[in-house]
């Protein structure tokens, strides 16, 4: 395991996974979600993120977070091992509602600077709670099939069901 993606749908606790992952492996943390937003909550031009992306995993060794079907092609076929946080939608649900309550309240700066505000967050259609309803089960129903693409034979998948399997992974790789 030197190239490592972690997957999973929107607040399933890709980031936090894969900065403990990186640190324990003492790889590179690249996180696409800081990539893909600049400031303003802009986003950046695909071809753009496209090259960025080309760049950073040039590297031997990294763990990419982040499910952003335009540059999966490039990532994946460098990796060597995809790690799916395929949680229940219960668990999802709860993470997000209480991830986005907080970042709302402390204004915790994420993704280049960007806040999330409580009119992003609860009352427009750019929200992430809304983005996970709709893209939940969508992910879910369409991650096996990209798995069992024959260009993804080279990859070994974990797929994780419940963050408690996740916690055990790492304290293993301790």
């Amino acid at each position: 395991m030197k190239r490592i993606v972690v997957i999973g749908t929107s607040c399933s606790g890709k980031t936090t996974f894969g900065a403990k992952l990186s640190q324990l492996l003492k790889a590179p943390n690249i996180e696409l979600d800081d990539i893909h937003w600049r400031p303003g909550w802009i986003e950046i031009p695909d071809e753009e993120m496209r090259e960025l992306v080309v760049k950073e995993v040039e590297q031997e060794s990294w763990v990419v977070v982040g499910n952003y079907g335009f540059v999966r092609d490039i990532i994946w076929r460098r990796a060597d091992t995809i790690i799916w946080l395929n949680y229940p939608f219960r668990i999802v649900l709860y993470r997000a509602l209480k991830r986005t309550l907080r970042r709302v309240i402390i204004k915790d700066v994420i993704c280049n600077g960007n806040v999330e505000t409580f009119k992003r967050s609860f009352m427009s259609r750019d929200s992430i709670l809304l983005w996970v309803l709709q893209t939940y089960h969508r992910g879910r129903r369409n991650t096996p099939q990209l798995l069992k693409n024959p260009e993804n034979d080279h990859l070994q998948v974990i797929e994780f069901r419940h963050p408690e399997e996740a916690e055990e992974f790492l304290k293993k790789k301790l």
